[in-house]
């Protein structure tokens, strides 16, 4: 009797991991070392007040300059390119003062999320049976989409799905619509903000261009794409309302039927909402430092320090649950620690230009000799589908470097003198940049936020790319003809 032949364990299937963005960045800061032993750095001619620069004025350095290994106050080397890049500039730079104004403002946010205010106020706001219209969830998409343009709210949107999509579902919608109100609202607000603290002031200050200028159309932007979400939501929400079984997540939603609604334990009560008048007062007060005064990244994070400082004495006076002055302080150091990954981002990405020889367009670099030969490629092309090329480059982007801190400190460097060269303005390579960062988060796998709320939701990814696919087509569509728009009038 022979022995049969034992069977192989079965490998486990391997799974695509898309790189880090550090690893990237990485990747990019070797090539861009060993590139400046290969390629002939230049610099341009500049003129005006701001200078710009002058149109084929672009001049060769005639030789190589290799970055070295060790940099020194002269030239940053390889080896110390994030270190360079976290302490290069001053208080008012694209590099340590942006730096610590993202951490700064993320401490904040993260006291304002602590007080639990904004959890109390969607689960005052959610029905204790099923609704019979849709001005509950249009209401929500828009203080979400708000939210989203206002501090930037993305990551922030898993945990209050894990309490809003259950509500709703049991309420007579289903977890699409809960996506649409926690997830879809945030990124369409995220990317048609004007004031965003972690996209679009980061993009204006490394461009060169005054915080939250170009408001009108940015506004203007927000109120369309808003209400162009809202109408789509209402739709879907009053299809399933009526007819649940018309949901194309039917089945997986009965996990939310059976489960017990959640809700805030002690109710919205009057601490919630004076911290929630406080934030929407200091924001009023920041878009006027902002226009009325001049104010830049110091003043702006002073503004938001003194709103947490606010906020945090409301929780403490009226003992809100879990306030104490050590959780506050606990939690500003989480809120700022969470976007320490960002930081280091930006950090990478300011040494790699560094690296490159700087980003100073009268000095000789890298950055220059490769903004001269795409400005030779895009001098053939008219300045629309320049300004459109723009678009579609910070879409594709964004597939790898889902941050938008991060993506504008590696894009903008490039784009904003890109801009200069082809004739677009540098608002709207900025509003390319915000487009092209803000609507990819709401299909690419490698989003965080998005992952995280499909969790929350029970929702596939595939499923969710079926259901969403022809929304992201017309919103793409929109935000080209908004970029084109934008060129077509002179959008500074």
């Amino acid at each position: 009797m022979s022995a049969e032949p034992l069977e192989a364990p079965a490998r486990p299937a391997r799974t695509m991991r898309v790189p880090d963005t550090l690893l990237i960045l990485l990747v990019l800061a070797v090539a861009a070392w060993a590139a400046t032993y290969v390629f002939v750095p230049g610099h341009f001619a500049m003129t005006g007040d701001p200078a710009r620069i002058v149109a084929g004025s672009f001049t060769s350095a005639g030789q190589a300059q290799p970055a070295p290994l060790f940099g020194d106050a002269q030239r940053t080397g390889l080896l110390d390119l994030l270190f360079a890049g976290l302490v290069s500039g001053d208080r008012d730079s694209a590099a340590v003062g942006l730096l610590a104004f993202i951490l700064v403002v993320g401490g904040v946010f993260g006291v304002i999320l602590k007080t639990g205010a904004v959890e109390a106020a969607i689960a005052a706001a959610l029905p204790d049976g099923r609704v019979k219209n849709e001005t509950l969830v249009i209401i929500l998409f828009v203080l979400f989409s708000l939210a989203g343009a206002v501090f930037g709210m993305g990551e922030e949107a898993i945990a209050v799905s894990l309490i809003l999509i259950p509500a709703l579902v049991r309420a007579g919608y289903d977890s699409l619509t809960g996506l649409i109100v926690c997830y879809v609202a945030t990124q369409i607000g995220f990317a048609t903000s004007w004031m965003n603290p972690f996209s679009v002031i980061v993009a204006q200050s490394i461009a060169g261009v005054p915080p939250m200028s170009g408001m009108g159309l940015r506004v203007l932007a927000w109120i369309l794409f808003t209400l162009i979400g809202a109408v789509w939501l209402w739709r879907h929400a009053r299809m399933v309302r009526l007819d649940p079984a018309r949901s194309p997540v039917f089945d997986t939603d009965q996990h939310w039927r059976s489960a017990p609604l959640a809700a805030a334990a002690h109710g919205f009560r009057w601490p919630h909402a004076t911290i929630l008048a406080v934030l929407g007062l200091g924001i009023i007060w920041v878009a006027w430092g902002v226009s009325a005064r001049g104010y830049y990244l110091g003043e702006i994070a002073a503004q938001f320090v003194g709103i947490g400082m606010v906020i945090g004495v409301v929780a403490r006076v009226a003992r809100l649950p879990g306030i104490s002055g050590n959780s506050l302080m606990e939690a500003f150091r989480d809120g700022a620690v969470a976007l320490a990954p960002a930081v280091l981002v930006i950090a990478a990405a300011k040494g790699i230009v560094l690296v490159m020889g700087g980003d100073d367009p009268a000095a000789d670099s890298l950055l220059n000799s490769l903004l001269a030969g795409l400005a030779g490629v895009t001098g053939a092309l008219p300045d629309w589908l320049t300004a459109w090329g723009m678009y579609l480059v910070q879409s594709l982007i964004n597939q790898f470097i889902v941050s938008g801190s991060g993506q504008a400190s590696v894009t903008m460097p490039l784009m904003a003198p890109l801009a200069d060269l082809s004739g677009v303005s540098r608002q709207t390579a900025i509003l390319a940049f915000q487009l092209g960062d803000g609507l990819t988060n709401l299909v690419v796998p490698t989003s965080a936020a998005l992952m995280g709320c499909l969790a929350a939701a029970r929702v596939d990814f595939v499923a969710w790319l079926r259901f969403f696919w022809r929304p992201m087509a017309a919103l793409m569509a929109l935000s080209s003809v908004f970029v084109i728009a934008a060129h077509a009038i002179g959008y500074t």
